[in-house]
């Protein structure tokens, strides 16, 4: 979804939002397979009490889409790489209503998509690059957390888990030795993920914004860079013909 969702509550009210609750309570069970939707549906999701008029029509606009790809999921190959892969981005005071944040991230096992979150955090924050850290860290609990669990499935994983960023700053953060005053407020985000730098957990490497895959989680894309990611996500038909 390329436009905006309006926050404007104060007219077209629908008389009646039960029809609205259980599509966004339907739609929420796809989210579980179907990454490409957690977006449109964290934003719908948070007009429950008061939704208007343009909520149900971008509701509706979401089924259309959905029918014209009920085929899709995401494929697993049976020969993928013994490799860890990981992006996490944020959008900085991206909630219309209170200004949180919005972090995710997509953990791929060789060229699969095996794991991935979305998640508004319940702080605000004045620095896009404490935002951007934060992300970090929060991702960087899961990747432990699933080279444990791929350790005890006898999964080696070999090498560090490649770590895509496009915020150079958290970057530095992360490699500079120094702890500065300015970023004391993160501190403990800070000695987590440097911990486990140093350790050869996770390798921080920059990525270009167009190449950030979480960006589909944390705001509304044009069709091109939607299909572009959606492509990259190995999500597509599962039941087309070889």
């Amino acid at each position: 979804m390329a436009t905006k969702i309006p926050r404007d509550v104060s007219a077209d009210l629908l008389p009646d939002n039960t029809i609205f609750r259980k599509l966004i309570g339907r739609l929420l069970y796809l989210v579980s397979t179907r990454p490409d939707l957690a977006f449109v549906i964290q934003q719908l999701s948070q007009f429950l009490n008061r939704p208007i008029v343009t909520h149900l029509q971008a509701t509706q606009r979401v089924l259309r889409y959905l029918k014209g790809c009920l085929d899709f999921g995401l494929f697993f190959s049976a020969s993928s790489s013994p490799i860890l892969k990981a992006f996490s981005d944020s959008d900085w005071a991206g909630c219309p209503f209170t200004r949180r944040f919005v972090t995710g991230y997509f953990l791929f096992y060789g060229d699969s998509l095996v794991s991935w979150k979305a998640k508004k955090q319940s702080t605000v924050s004045r620095s896009s690059s404490e935002v951007e850290y934060r992300a970090l860290a929060f991702t960087v609990c899961e990747i432990q957390w699933l080279r444990f669990l791929l350790c005890d499935l006898h999964l080696s994983i070999s090498g560090p888990t490649a770590f895509f960023c496009d915020n150079n700053s958290t970057i530095q953060i992360a490699a500079n030795p120094t702890f500065h005053e300015r970023t004391k407020h993160i501190e403990i985000d800070y000695y987590l993920v440097r911990e486990k730098v140093l350790a050869g957990v996770v390798k921080l490497l920059p990525c270009s914004s167009k190449d950030q895959l979480v960006d589909i989680f944390t705001k509304a894309l044009t069709v091109v860079p939607f299909q572009l990611i959606l492509s990259k996500l190995v999500l597509f038909p599962v039941h087309s013909p070889a």
